[in-house]
């Protein structure tokens, strides 16, 4: 069975992420999504959280699983048996720094392959830390993310 590991901090998960993983179950037969801890970010939401709001973004999409972790990459995903990563790019603002994770990952385990995904036009220029902003400025946020996610922004900032 083909497995891809999409991970992210996902703080918070997006439509632009929900799309390349609904796109990913079309090529891989499992997708994992593996929201990272990430403790030096700061993510404005805990582990849990992250991974709550994921599941629930992703629950009607089939064959997707929502796993943190905490380790190299690289080994999340042999634990995992997986042999590709996936990443997705938006702009080529995101190219150099997703093609040295790529060089790195590739040293440090060259029989996984990285994978890049581009969003739909309508999610290319959303980011995490765009509709964090937005939220809490007091904007609307409802087209860029899903309805949980939504609530748990608006409890987060009052």
């Amino acid at each position: 069975m083909a497995c891809v590991v999409y991970p992210g901090t996902f703080d918070p998960i997006t439509c632009g992420h929900r799309d390349l993983v609904q796109r990913a179950t079309s090529l891989f037969d499992k997708v994992i999504v593996a929201v990272a801890e990430s403790p030096s970010k700061q993510p404005v939401f805990t582990i849990q959280e992250r991974l709550e709001m994921a599941a629930q973004a992703l629950a009607d999409i089939a064959h997707v699983e929502v796993k943190s972790f905490d380790c190299l990459l690289v080994e999340f995903a042999r634990q995992h048996n997986s042999w590709a990563i996936l990443r997705g790019l938006r702009a080529v603002s995101d190219f150099d720094y997703e093609f040295q994770l790529a060089g790195m990952n590739r040293r440090l385990a060259a029989d996984i392959e990285t994978l890049f995904l581009t969003p739909a036009d309508q999610f290319a220029y959303i980011s995490s830390s765009l509709v964090r902003e937005v939220a809490a400025l007091g904007g609307d946020v409802s087209a860029f993310v899903h309805p949980a996610v939504e609530k748990a922004l608006q409890d987060k900032i009052d």
